[in-house]
């Protein structure tokens, strides 16, 4: 089609009257579609443009001059593009060229009355990108109001903090008079909890719609499921809901993201590896696959890869610890500041950016940033922990963390985070046996690698060498790659117990001096051997 509508252009130009002004009009609309297939987008505005000037001509050529009463002109003229369908053409170049300002302006060109239910989504989306939000709301309303079942349309309303009761309003003739989608009221309540923050409610809203058997083992809905299970901090629950996902569709991309995440933190990176590989098997083009390697990167300390890895993914969609772990600091936080703008309800990016601040020891900033998010998002474990963390790094504030660590541990004693900073307040304090009783009631309904490392710490501060080893052998099975846990083995290996210096004392006794070099020399070679391991791992 290219090459086609390409040379009947030349002979357009070099014979005018081979083609009628219709026939040009047409010949520039396919040269430039086939251009916007072959991703050309600057190419295809330029024909696009030459394809409305000749539209434009055509216009005024069809008022002044009378029909000729070609029968066959009449049907042609019919079939042409319109011009709204070759400026919506236009739009779709801007946005894939990042111009969304030229997007915008080429679409308000066109008069309300003439824009098309996909020209006021495009409209909407650009909108609600640029900050735009009163003009978004105008055109999701307005798609709803021709398309009252747009779903995207309905979540874009609810990403705008517009009430689920409106925008159920909007629907609600549609669902009376359709049988059997008094789902979608439900739908809409869900994903309203969602948008609010209320990660609870919602869990509960979808769970309910699951168990319906009109929606049993959807995917989209156990999608959701997970994330909110994420959100929410049960990561248990929401890697089970994604492998539930993944199981009923082997191609799943979206969220697979988060899945490769939360595997790569409980240390299962072989796992990660081949997500990453299954997932660029279906497709190279979505973000997914690449933040997937780029966790496995980040968690085997590849920090530079990581970094590469989520930058392509961020080209592709839209990995900011890597910069964190590369003392990048600053950059860091302009990427989670921009990813907190793009998913104001994930913790996980408060969470960084607050590590963030932490680190360069902007105790204000991250204080100011915690008690936004404790604000923002409720008084849950999640918040109430993020909260006490940036408390402990104050000595004024030791008690306010105390208090809020003990109230999130009274919602959730489950919660992992809460458990580990209460850990090492009571580490602070010396109170090693009341964190040891804080870990074993933590550890009795699951396993998990810090927990086990930091019992061992305490084990061995209470002088109980022999299960503080065994902690550690538990804690490196979970996560081979632990080095805290493999320092505290080797720590204790090298430190003796009161029997053993007696006994080594006896040994020396009997067989004499003389093989004290020997000794000595060995344990220089042992040490060069310890210096050479450490340097190893440090790689």
């Amino acid at each position: 089609l290219r090459q086609l509508a390409d040379l009947s252009l030349s002979v357009c130009v070099s014979s005018r009257e081979l083609f009628s002004p219709s026939q040009k009009y047409q010949l520039l609309v396919y040269h430039a579609d086939s251009l916007f297939h072959d991703k050309e987008y600057r190419n295809a505005v330029s024909k696009y443009t030459m394809a409305l000037q000749q539209k434009k001509a055509l216009s005024k050529t069809s008022k002044v001059r009378p029909s000729t009463g070609n029968a066959a002109s009449t049907p042609q003229s019919q079939c042409l593009p319109s011009e709204i369908e070759v400026k919506y053409k236009m739009a779709e170049c801007y946005t894939m060229l990042k111009q969304d300002k030229d997007a915008i302006a080429i679409l308000d060109g066109i008069p309300s009355r003439q824009r098309t239910p996909k020209i006021n989504m495009m409209l909407a989306n650009l909108y609600k990108k640029a900050g735009q939000e009163r003009s978004s709301v105008t055109s999701y309303k307005e798609v709803l109001r021709q398309c009252p079942l747009a779903l995207d349309a309905i979540l874009g309303l609810l990403s705008l903090s517009v009430k689920g009761a409106e925008v159920a309003s909007m629907t609600i003739n549609v669902i009376q008079s359709i049988p059997n989608l008094d789902w979608l009221s439900v739908w809409i309540k869900a994903y309203a909890f969602v948008h609010t923050g209320d990660n609870t409610r919602a869990i509960n809203t979808i769970c309910s719609l699951e168990k319906k058997s009109l929606l049993r083992d959807n995917v989209d809905l156990l999608g959701s499921l997970a994330d909110l299970y994420f959100r929410a901090g049960d990561n248990k629950n929401s890697i089970l809901k994604f492998e539930q996902a993944q199981m009923l569709d082997p191609y799943l991309i979206k969220g697979m993201d988060v899945y490769g995440y939360l595997l790569a933190r409980e240390g299962r990176l072989e796992d990660v590896e081949n997500l990453g590989c299954r997932l660029f098997n279906i497709s190279d083009q979505h973000a997914e696959p690449w933040v997937v390697s780029g966790c496995h990167s980040f968690y085997s300390k590849r920090y530079s890869r990581a970094l590469y890895l989520g930058a392509k993914a961020i080209q592709l969609n839209s990995n900011r610890a890597a910069l964190r772990n590369m003392g990048r600091v600053q950059e860091a936080i302009i990427h989670f500041r921009e990813a907190i703008r793009l998913a104001p309800c994930r913790l996980d990016c408060y969470e960084g950016l607050i590590e963030c601040y932490l680190a360069s020891n902007s105790i204000r900033e991250a204080m100011v940033m915690a008690n936004n998010v404790y604000k923002t998002l409720g008084a849950n474990a999640q918040t109430l922990t993020l909260l006490a963390t940036v408390c402990l790094e104050d000595p004024v504030t030791q008690e306010k963390a105390k208090t809020l660590l003990d109230k999130a541990l009274t919602q959730r004693p489950d919660y992992i985070k809460a458990v580990v900073k209460k850990a090492e307040l009571l580490s602070r304090e010396q109170k090693y046996e009341d964190g040891i009783a804080l870990l074993r009631n933590a550890l009795a309904n699951q396993s998990d690698c810090v927990l086990h490392r930091i019992l061992g710490d305490f084990l061995v501060a209470v002088n109980e060498y022999q299960e503080a080893m065994d902690q550690y052998s538990i804690a490196l099975s979970l996560d081979p790659n632990d080095q805290k846990s493999l320092e505290g083995m080797q720590k204790m290996e090298k430190e003796e117990s009161p029997t053993d210096a007696t006994q080594e004392e006896d040994v020396d006794d009997m067989e004499g001096s003389g093989e004290e070099g020997d000794l000595e020399g060995s344990d220089s070679e042992a040490a060069q051997w310890a210096d050479q391991e450490q340097w190893f791992g440090m790689q």
